[in-house]
């Protein structure tokens, strides 16, 4: 266990990893919609010109309600942005980003971190890390609370404080295993940076070399095992 982490932000984390997983499976086995939709809602998204989530923060109150519903706008405009096509899964991978003992991740500076590393906010009301000019192809990894239900409401987002959060890849995905992770790791690096964070790894211990290393080896040997699944006899 890492140095310096106190008993209550340990039980915070335990517990947080616990609705963290909640949240995976009812993210992971909701009904998908129709391929054709979501890529007709995925293009729509792309060619929009998307809201800093920043601005959506500063604006509060003024941010529109659409409808009548309470959703915000921009909540609405990024409900589609970081859907899997493909809901069905047999790997994740998992580490952790976590405030320093006796400190939090305020809401407005992890906003900031995640525009900063490339993140956007969508599907289920978290962030994820999108293909390049093809979000239709879901997400590379994506970031949770870790604050039951694991989601962020922008609607309070100034007022969330929070011990951390979960990134986190699906396998497969649109990327090679180990190109999701090699995409993953410097963003939680720099969002480590910008927050003045810890990075652990699944078993809450400090990310080193040697982890991330052997993280990198069971990720080429996840993509060498999909590689002999596709290969047909007598090819």
């Amino acid at each position: 266990m890492m140095d310096g982490l106190s008993d209550t932000t340990l039980m915070r984390l335990g517990i947080g990893v616990l609705a963290v997983l909640v949240f995976l499976v009812i993210f992971l086995t909701s009904r998908s919609r129709q391929a054709q939709g979501r890529r007709l809602a995925a293009a729509e998204a792309s060619s929009r010109v998307e809201p800093s989530l920043r601005e959506a923060i500063e604006a509060d109150d003024e941010v529109a309600v659409a409808e009548g519903t309470g959703e915000s706008l921009a909540g609405r405009v990024a409900s589609a942005i970081g859907s899997r096509p493909v809901p069905e899964y047999d790997k994740i991978v998992s580490i952790y980003l976590v405030a320093r003992a006796g400190q939090a991740i305020a809401g407005p500076d992890l906003v900031v971190a995640a525009e900063k590393a490339g993140l956007v906010y969508g599907h289920m009301n978290i962030f994820h890390r999108m293909v390049d000019q093809h979000p239709e192809l879901g997400p590379i990894f994506s970031v949770a609370n870790l604050v039951k239900p694991g989601h962020f409401d922008l609607r309070t987002i100034k007022e969330l404080q929070t011990p951390g959060v979960n990134f986190f890849i699906t396998l497969p995905g649109p990327l090679s295993a180990l190109d999701a992770w090699d995409t993953l790791l410097p963003t939680a690096q720099r969002m480590a940076e910008l927050l003045d964070a810890v990075l652990l790894d699944e078993e809450r211990n400090a990310l080193g070399r040697q982890r991330i290393a052997n993280i990198r080896d069971e990720m080429r040997a996840y993509d060498r095992a999909r590689e002999k699944t596709t290969i047909r006899p007598g090819r």
